[in-house]
């Protein structure tokens, strides 16, 4: 693979529509950089396949990433940084980041009392992922964990301020009220369109912080050490590769990015 230019895109990618709130941040983050996403929807979920499976459909990913010529490759999907992380570091020369590290570190920075805690789906938190990437920066932080198995398809049907989701994150967020935390990790891509209700049930007393946000700060951040940050004032070009394209991907996909998604392509699952 030859050396990546400045111009090249960010390879960002996930195991269906959730990585678009990285997209979305990356947007506002880095206005000029162009973008490729991919979300493989003809094979998510990924939090019910086995380990070897998920690292297997992550490295063809990462294949069909690099031969868009990429600089620089994003793991949007907390499934796959938990499982496929340090796979994808092994055999890719370009820079990887993914959101678990990066809202590990983000946490990091803003508890003041060190105790923190993380919500995500049950197989982000069941892999203790982000406990371990906490503790990987210190062992005094104290880490509480919550699996909140019904946010991903209320906020994939649109409910992100309906009283039924607001009674669902009250529920899941009693027990980590009780705890000695000031800090709560959004631990899965879909989670930051509930920020607001969030924020409003969980009260000022604690700081959320975004993945997202976090990954796309730390982008800008690595391209300009590396110099590579793209030079050019233009328009950026965006491509969205699906390996399937279900009826309500588009609907669903821009309300994840804020904005029209423009064309998506599909890719069959036999050529990765």
């Amino acid at each position: 693979m030859s050396q990546p230019q400045a111009s090249c895109p960010i390879g960002v990618f996930d195991s269906g529509v959730g990585g678009l709130t990285v997209v979305r941040a990356l947007m506002d983050r880095l206005p000029f950089e162009n973008i490729v996403y991919f979300g493989d929807t003809a094979r998510v979920p990924y939090g019910v396949k086995s380990v070897s499976t998920i690292e297997h459909f992550t490295l063809q990913i990462v294949d069909f990433l690099q031969k868009q010529q990429v600089k620089m490759l994003i793991i949007a999907c907390n499934t796959m940084a938990a499982v496929a992380a340090e796979k994808v570091r092994e055999v890719s020369p370009l820079p990887v980041l993914d959101v678990i590290e990066a809202g590990a570190r983000c946490a990091v920075q803003s508890t003041q009392s060190g105790g923190i805690g993380v919500i995500g789906t049950p197989t982000t938190i069941n892999s203790n992922a982000y406990a371990r990437a906490i503790h990987s920066l210190g062992q005094q932080y104290h880490v509480y964990s919550q699996a909140c198995p019904l946010f991903v398809p209320l906020v994939e049907e649109g409910w992100l301020e309906h009283p039924v989701t607001r009674l669902t994150a009250e529920e899941y967020l009693k027990p980590v009220f009780v705890e000695q935390i000031d800090t709560l990790v959004l631990g899965c891509t879909h989670y930051p369109l509930l920020k607001p209700l969030l924020s409003d049930v969980a009260g000022p007393r604690l700081k959320l912080v975004d993945s997202a946000i976090a990954i796309a700060d730390e982008t800008a951040q690595l391209l300009q050490e590396q110099g590579l940050a793209n030079p050019q004032r233009t328009m950026p070009d965006y491509r969205y590769f699906v390996t399937d394209v279900p009826l309500k991907f588009r609907s669903v996909g821009e309300r994840f990015l804020g904005r029209n998604l423009g064309a998506i392509e599909q890719v069959s699952i036999d050529r990765l």
